[in-house]
């Protein structure tokens, strides 16, 4: 992979506030503060409060975008939950690909490759001509606040000095619709220790009673049982290969697991489709890219959008700004 030269910081991120929404205003004025975004780099604006816009109000919060915020912010964070698609599409696949409109026709096809899986700079609209997006997404304000400091604790914080290695848990599973990406698991060993991170290769079958210290955990089931046994370290990416983890407003324990549930147990970032997808490794965090572009230094924002080829179903969810192997 090559070197990534710089990463995303406050003073690059457009943040985006939907005045309809409670929560979204509560957790984009505290996100502001924590994390120092300008006022000029924040838009609020008017949204419909709920799962999908339809391709009119999509196309009316790209042009305010465009038109409102400095061509100087380089990435967004999106402070709600809902809004999450747009039609099939995920809306942060939408703000930086564009709307592909046959998704809903042809979920199972491949769609719109990103220029972002091989971007290894930190100005990715003026270079690229598009902004990555996460959403700030939690079941509530409270949540969404545990989420935010979980991401400033995790900057600059490994290696560790003193402490064990962080571990990065591949976890197969029997699913074997879900397991495809298994195939791409690094090998397991420890890193060097510039790095501090060692990699597990699991079973779900046979998981230690506790993962302890984990900064990524990449599996493929329907539902990942327990969470509760995993210690997570600030900035940790977790996500699951299922066909709709992005809808997230599935009700907790009900159906396919809703990708909140990572950050509802500890996790940072996280990343579900909204519509289904079929199991194309393109379509998902592949494991390898994530791992490398995150111990570069990139953002948890960054590195999420490193590693999806093809990221027009999947919406991005967390901190955005997480970056625990950041250079002090």
């Amino acid at each position: 992979m090559p070197r990534i030269q710089g990463r995303l910081k406050a003073a690059d991120l457009g943040l985006v506030i939907n005045l309809d929404d409670p929560y979204s205003v509560a957790v984009g004025e505290l996100y502001a503060r924590r994390r120092g975004i300008a006022e000029a780099q924040i838009l609020r604006l008017h949204l419909p409060r709920r799962p999908s816009l339809s391709r009119a109000e999509f196309e009316a919060l790209q042009a305010e975008l465009q038109e409102r915020l400095p061509a100087t912010v380089q990435g967004l964070a999106l402070a709600w939950s809902q809004p999450y698609a747009v039609e099939c599409n995920s809306i942060t696949g939408a703000l930086a690909l564009g709307i592909q409109p046959g998704l809903c026709e042809a979920g199972c096809a491949p769609t719109k490759p990103s220029p972002y899986v091989f971007y290894t700079g930190a100005r990715p609209q003026a270079e690229l001509g598009l902004r990555p997006a996460m959403l700030l997404a939690a079941r509530s304000v409270a949540d969404a606040e545990a989420l935010i400091e979980r991401g400033i604790a995790a900057d600059h914080s490994l290696p560790a000095e003193g402490q064990p290695p962080a571990n990065a848990f591949f976890v197969a599973t029997p699913d074997a619709a879900r397991n495809v990406r298994a195939a791409l698991f690094p090998p397991a060993g420890r890193l060097p220790a510039r790095f501090g991170l060692e990699v597990r290769r699991e079973s779900s079958q046979a998981l230690p009673a506790t993962l302890a210290r984990t900064l990524i955990y990449q599996t493929g089931l329907l539902r990942v049982q327990g969470l509760d046994a995993v210690d997570w370290l600030p900035g940790a990416l977790a996500d699951h290969l299922t066909s709709v983890g992005g809808r997230l407003d599935n009700p907790p324990g009900q159906g396919q697991m809703n990708a909140i549930e990572w950050l509802e147990s500890g996790a940072t970032a996280s990343y579900g489709n909204v519509s289904e997808p079929c199991n194309h490794l393109q379509k998902f965090p592949h494991p390898q890219l994530l791992l490398l572009s995150y111990l570069q230094g990139s953002t948890a924002l960054e590195a999420y959008w490193r590693s999806v080829a093809w990221p027009g179903q999947g919406v991005f969810i967390g901190e955005p700004l997480a970056a625990p192997f950041a250079p002090r």
